[in-house]
């Protein structure tokens, strides 16, 4: 079982509390009604499955019912960091490297931020 901090009750919590939520940092497209069918679609439905260190969206469900992201790795199933939403992931040395998609419009370009142990 895994216990979970969340990052607005500052305590750990059982995982049965928790629900998780699919991918942080997604970008709403900034016209929706200007999206095409498949454009709105892909935004909606499909979602990546990436292997190794992620950033999840999450629900503290039973507690205090507030949203948050936790990085986590999807291979060893060990949580690196919560946080809360708005902010960014701690940098971190040793840890692999997650590009996270600056805006719906600029999917080529991305931002690398390094998950590990405190810089």
């Amino acid at each position: 079982m895994f216990h979970i901090y969340c990052p607005w009750c500052q305590e750990h919590r059982e995982e049965e509390e928790f629900h998780a939520k699919g991918p942080a940092h997604l970008a709403r497209p900034k016209n929706p009604e200007n999206c095409s069918d498949e454009e709105w679609g892909d935004y909606l439905f499909f979602r990546d499955n990436p292997r190794g260190v992620h950033h999840e969206l999450w629900v503290h469900a039973v507690g205090c019912r507030k949203f948050f992201n936790i990085t986590r790795n999807t291979v060893t199933y060990e949580i690196l960091e919560t946080y809360k939403i708005g902010e960014q992931p701690a940098k971190r040395a040793q840890a692999d490297v997650v590009s996270l998609p600056l805006r719906q419009d600029a999917a080529n370009e991305s931002v690398k931020i390094k998950l590990g142990g405190a810089s």
